[in-house]
């Protein structure tokens, strides 16, 4: 049993030291640190994006922001958790740009092969009335509060179930359920706070 701890607190050194030297820009601190998370992080990727070769790209991109920001870690937390709140911000902004490109391509198909656009049909037409509403939704999401978007854009955008938020966000099932309650509601608000914007107000969006 002590030598278990005697291990491990000689572990807890290591990634200190390697944490000081990362900040002076030591490219083999820099390399333990990866070599020691890369397994945590790829799986927390493949979680959330349920595909290997996003995982995989998303993992580098973890950690290239770590390499930039690590002078911004202060040791408040332990560096797991710190890179575990990396890992989860980057992973989201990953799919906020998968949603936003999904509704782009949407509204692209409804203009036909031809690239024509739409027919007009005045206020009335669906399929403008329905970019709208999207667009409007877009922009409610982007002014949620940070706490609350996550929990909104995981539940019900990408169909996560709170146990895995949970799980992934490291929080418990009653936040989640809380947390996407107050998004939803402050969502409604501030799409009932927006007038409906006309066509010209998109085109020059």
């Amino acid at each position: 049993m002590k030598d278990a701890l005697t291990v491990v607190a000689t572990v807890d050194r290591s990634e200190e030291e390697a944490i000081v030297r990362a900040r002076r820009g030591d490219a083999g601190a820099f390399e333990y640190l990866y070599k020691a998370h890369c397994r945590h992080v790829y799986s927390v990727c493949l979680r959330m994006i349920k595909n290997p070769a996003e995982a995989e790209d998303l993992t580098q991109q973890t950690f290239l922001q770590v390499f930039r920001k690590i002078g911004t870690f202060r040791g408040q937390s332990e560096f797991s958790t710190w890179l575990h709140r990396v890992t989860v911000n980057i992973a989201l902004m990953h799919l906020r740009r998968k949603m936003q490109a999904e509704i782009l391509f949407e509204d692209l198909h409804h203009t036909g092969s031809d690239h024509k656009a739409p027919r007009e049909h005045g206020s009335s037409d669906s399929s403008m009335l329905g970019a709208i509403d999207r667009l409007n939704l877009t922009r409610a999401i982007r002014k949620l509060p940070h706490a609350y978007k996550r929990f909104f854009l995981l539940y019900d955008a990408f169909g996560y179930q709170h146990k895995e938020i949970a799980a992934l966000l490291r929080c418990s099932t009653g936040c989640s359920k809380a947390r996407l309650h107050r998004a939803r509601k402050q969502l409604r608000q501030l799409l009932q706070g927006e007038p409906n914007r006309t066509v010209a107000d998109v085109a020059a969006a």
